[in-house]
């Protein structure tokens, strides 16, 4: 890419639901590609389906995309406020011969269409009103506006993922640019967007392949220059099957409400059909100098939820104990648990062995909710059975010989250790209804760290609960 200032590339949507993995890939790749060559990123929210494209479905991809940190360098374009643009296109179009005004009834499209399919030919316009005389226009009807597309020869598109794709143009119909009532269809806007944004390259899915025919042939009838088109393969569940709600999580918020952290998300999105040597996992500065479309595959991805949670733990790891306490914090008041103070700086005390235990928030925050519950703790039926009326019986001496130390972990440790020895115990057989004591639970982070965590107090307020109940 020669000239770097002049790469420009767009995401544009159409909000009538949720950010989709496809779609958030997709505007991923067209972000990365243009940082990668020193170019800009551009947003088109495509909101012409005025029913569906609400200002909450907008919102909503708006939110997605700022959640993956997934910005434009310059504010939206809403296609719906551009209609006067693309009709006045359409009109230079028909000015210059390379459209025309067409009069077929929706009766005779729907006999063209029952005939074509009758005779096994896929249903196209027949173009009877291509070279006719308007003087013949049946009176009172409102006429569409439709390309004069070439007839013979083919359309090539020299694409950047699948090669050399042609198609016969005898296989493309005059398509409608402008409806009866003057509004553009969608591939006529988009061709007249995309111009006027100066995009030089589009990324988009492979199901737009057979569009991407339709739309050359409206730059080339305005004389406008090509951009570069790459065309990304679609996305898979892991069973090869294309990726629906049965494979699980499929919109971006699904991933976000399951505690995946955004540059987790980020990583797994750009393993979707592209890839860079033995290159796993890679943060934003990585992927924007490794990025570019010769590392994109021609056959489908495949998401693995397997792969989506180990990638999701290793950037939990790599996550400040600060942000991911906030995280955890909300996430247990939201669930009903209130937090103060003491107990989020517990949380905090336990964050770096928490989160080397856990796949998602989600996990992060079941780990550490016991550290926010109060006295009586509820316990599970496994922590139940650690405690045993002998154990009870055992946690007084045991927390005099805790409350002997400064109750940092090392001390405590040492302690938990004698006061084993000095009992003719196994470590495990006083560490476990100690942790059931500590936890309601009969998993936590080391029994020391969790003491430390705790605090004094806290600690000993909790075994003597347990060894009364």
């Amino acid at each position: 890419m020669s000239d770097a200032a002049a790469i420009r590339t767009r995401f544009a949507p159409s909000p009538t639901g949720q950010l989709h993995i496809g779609g958030a890939r997709t505007a991923l790749f067209n972000l990365l590609f243009s940082r990668h060559h020193g170019g800009q990123f551009l947003l088109r929210i495509e909101d012409t389906d005025r029913e569906r494209s609400t200002p909450a479905n907008t919102q909503v991809i708006l939110d997605a995309l700022a959640w993956l940190d997934i910005q434009p360098d310059e504010p939206p374009v809403f296609q719906s406020a551009r209609q006067a643009r693309h009709a006045e296109v359409a009109h230079a179009m028909l000015a210059a011969g390379h459209a025309y005004r067409c009069y077929t009834s929706a009766e005779e499209l729907r006999e063209m269409r029952e005939r074509a399919m009758a005779e096994g030919r896929p249903p196209r316009y027949d173009g009877r009103w291509r070279d006719r005389d308007p003087a013949d226009a049946p009176p009172g009807v409102q006429p569409v506006i439709r390309l004069k597309a070439p007839q013979t020869g083919d359309t090539v598109v020299e694409d950047l993922v699948q090669g050399t794709v042609r198609v016969a143009n005898s296989e493309l119909d005059d398509m409608i640019i402008l409806r009866s009532d003057g509004t553009p269809t969608y591939l006529h806007a988009v061709v007249v967007d995309d111009h006027d944004m100066r995009i030089s390259h589009v990324i988009r899915g492979d199901d737009h392949m057979t569009n991407t025919f339709r739309q050359i042939q409206v730059y080339q009838a305005m004389g406008w220059d090509l951009p570069r088109f790459a065309h990304l393969p679609l996305i898979h569940g892991p069973d090869g099957g294309k990726l629906s709600k049965r494979h699980g999580a499929t919109s971006v918020l699904d991933f976000q409400h399951q505690g995946i952290l955004p540059e987790a998300m980020c990583n797994v999105l750009l393993r979707l059909g592209w890839g860079h040597g033995d290159s796993e996992v890679l943060d934003r500065d990585g992927m924007i100098r490794l990025f570019d479309m010769d590392g994109v595959g021609k056959s489908a991805a495949r998401l693995d939820p397997a792969k989506v949670a180990n990638l999701s733990a290793v950037w939990l790891r790599r996550a400040d104990d600060g942000r991911l306490t906030q995280a955890v914090v909300q996430r247990l008041q939201e669930g009903g648990l209130p937090v103060d103070s003491s107990a989020a700086a517990r949380i905090h005390a336990l964050m770096p062995s928490l989160k080397e235990r856990a796949k998602t928030l989600v996990d992060l925050a079941d780990s550490a909710a016991f550290l926010a519950r109060t006295v009586p703790l509820p316990f599970e039926p496994k922590a139940l059975l650690q405690l045993t009326p002998e154990a009870r019986a055992a946690l007084p001496p045991l927390a005099a010989a805790l409350a002997a130390t400064d109750f940092t972990a090392p001390a405590l440790d040492a302690a938990l250790r004698a006061y084993a020895e000095q009992a003719g115990a196994k470590l495990g057989q006083v560490a476990q209804p100690l942790r059931a004591a500590l936890t309601g639970s009969t998993t936590s982070p080391p029994i020391d760290l969790t003491l430390a965590a705790l605090g004094r107090d806290e600690a000993l307020a909790r075994i003597a609960a347990a060894a009364a109940a």
